[in-house]
């Protein structure tokens, strides 16, 4: 399995990110989109396992992804996991979601434990208000659609997606299923750090906005796109 880690300006965790996941013996890509300081500066030793490809202007999460994805398909692999570079995501859980993948075309989502300390609760009602949503468009259950940590196929890369950003991980989300593939959830364990701590680039008021948008975007082309994509 090879795993994916997009980050933006995450110097105080990226290098134990790494370590982690390089640790369970997994290979890994890490897309730096355009940190002010880069990461190949920040992480100190290379590892046979490793490959830094670095964005040198910013351009967004979802970019980030598919810079990994191509890479990823280039060094053989069908699938990927995909992670964040927060420290929020833990590569002792990828296991439960590769074990998962039976081999058939789909998005596996680690859906996050939430009855843990320090979880917002403006994360436990964006991530109900997205779920609503995800749902209606995709046709399947998903109790997670805003987790970041998920295993992606390659197929990914034959999608139309307009959207860059945060929003691009709910659009690859309602394109898939418009194939007519499958998205699963794994339970997963996660880690929130304190708010002193915490350390994120997701804009409350206008990334949420921008997640709406693909919605209010695909709704009216729902069944006519939905027919045309399978």
């Amino acid at each position: 399995m090879i795993v994916v880690v997009p980050t933006y300006n995450n110097p105080l965790t990226i290098n134990a990110v790494a370590n982690d996941v390089l640790s369970h013996g997994y290979r890994l890509i890490i897309v730096d989109d355009g940190s002010d300081t880069p990461v190949a500066d920040i992480i100190p030793a290379q590892s046979e396992n490793l490959t830094i490809l670095r964005h040198t202007v910013n351009q967004g999460k979802g970019e980030a992804i598919i810079t990994g994805a191509h890479e990823a398909q280039r060094l053989g692999f069908s699938y990927f996991i995909s992670l964040d570079g927060d420290g929020q995501h833990l590569a002792s859980q990828i296991e439960k979601i590769s074990d998962a993948c039976d081999g058939a075309d789909q998005i596996i989502i680690g859906a996050r434990n939430f009855d843990i300390n320090n979880v917002p609760n403006g994360s436990k009602f964006g991530r109900w208000f997205s779920n609503f949503w995800a749902c209606w468009d995709t046709e399947q259950t998903i109790t997670d659609s805003l987790s970041g940590f998920r295993l992606y196929p390659t197929s990914i890369l034959d999608l139309i997606i307009k959207t860059k950003r945060f929003d691009w991980e709910m659009e690859v989300l309602v394109k898939h299923a418009w194939k007519g593939r499958l998205i699963k959830e794994v339970s997963i364990e996660c880690y929130y750090p304190t708010p002193e701590e915490r350390v994120s680039h997701f804009k409350k008021f206008w990334d949420t906005a921008a997640i709406v948008m693909v919605h209010v975007k695909l709704l009216p082309w729902k069944f006519f796109l939905k027919k045309r994509y399978q």
